[in-house]
């Protein structure tokens, strides 16, 4: 198994189309959660933050413990395949978008909901005196206000989901050509003692969290410029 050969390809290709899915389910899905962290005053909010929350301090192992339970015949997700005549979505592309939605939810909700509660009550009270709608100020006002952390979501969101191992590898089974991301390549490499390859791998994955990690810096720079 070459470097540069077509399973690499065909993993590097896997892992871009679930980091690029999981990060459009994450902005689906954290963005009104978000919204309501930051807004309501009902007593449960903490404790739903909390929630959110525990992939951060969790183990991984344990996270894909529960997770393959879920997603299991006997969970929630083997009722959910068994609508299309499947079993299980353990081991399968959608199992694994699934479970890397809920390992990077809380570096999306995060960032998201910081946005919003610094934004403030003045400009959507602002809106509420020109009769502006909820929904309208909140596609017209509060998402533009909020972009710094929508940008900070979506960097952090995609580029954890490159990088997830753990949770992956034990829910997706490591299945070549379906499941099989490029750090489940890496853990081969350095099971078959292929320290070339595992080095430039691990390397490649280096620089790309450097990058993702740049700009975001960047992106927070040029944005505070152009608000000042």
């Amino acid at each position: 198994m070459e470097l540069f050969s077509a399973e690499i390809w065909q993993s590097l290709a896997l892992t871009i189309e679930l980091a690029s899915l999981t990060t459009v389910v994450l902005l689906i899905v954290g963005t009104p959660l978000a919204w309501w962290l930051a807004r309501s005053k009902s007593l449960w909010t903490e404790a739903v933050g909390t929630i959110i929350a525990l992939p951060l301090v969790l183990p991984q192992t344990v996270l894909g413990f529960y997770l393959l339970f879920m997603l299991g015949p006997n969970g929630p997700g083997g009722f959910l395949a068994s609508i299309w005549g499947g079993r299980t979505l353990a081991f399968t592309f959608a199992g694994l978008v699934v479970g890397s939605v809920l390992c990077a939810l809380p570096l999306v909700v995060q960032p998201i909901r910081n946005a919003f509660a610094t934004m403030g009550d003045r400009p959507l009270e602002v809106a509420a005196t020109l009769r502006a709608s909820p929904l309208y100020a909140f596609f017209t006002l509060a998402l533009p206000l909020a972009r710094p952390g929508l940008l900070t979501a979506v960097v952090l969101g995609f580029a954890h989901t490159t990088g997830a191992f753990g949770v992956v590898l034990m829910i997706g089974g490591n299945v070549p050509g379906r499941t099989k991301v490029l750090s489940a390549f890496l853990l081969d490499y350095v099971q078959a003692s292929r320290w070339r390859e595992a080095s430039s791998l691990a390397g490649g994955m280096v620089m790309f969290a450097f990058a993702a990690i740049l700009t975001l810096t960047l992106i927070e720079k040029y944005i505070a410029r152009r608000t000042t």
